[in-house]
């Protein structure tokens, strides 16, 4: 797999929260779950912001742990950060990345 797929360090995390704190959500996971177009709504996003929030809304049939699980093998991403019911998800751009992860 690509290094997506990897685990983010503590240092990278917090960098990631760090960036991602005044972010607002960008999409919301709704009570159709995660599909497929929703999986390329969420990558294209990742692939413009490289930071993005997704918010569950209550009837959400996944809980947040779920959620976070499918869409990191499926979009593939990384979480940075998982509060309440909203996720903070990374993947760097593949051309011309603007985030630079700590080692």
């Amino acid at each position: 797999m690509t290094s997506d797929q990897e685990t983010l360090t503590g240092k990278q995390a917090r960098y990631l929260r760090g960036l991602g704190h005044d972010l607002k959500p960008l999409l919301q996971v709704g009570k159709a779950g995660i599909t497929e177009s929703f999986i390329r709504q969420v990558s294209a996003a990742l692939e413009t912001h490289e930071l993005i929030k997704v918010k569950l809304i209550k009837s959400a049939p996944d809980n947040v742990r779920e959620a976070g699980e499918k869409l990191s093998t499926r979009v593939p991403c990384r979480i940075a950060q998982t509060i309440g019911k909203t996720l903070l998800l990374y993947r760097q751009r593949e051309e011309d990345p603007r985030i630079v992860l700590p080692s």
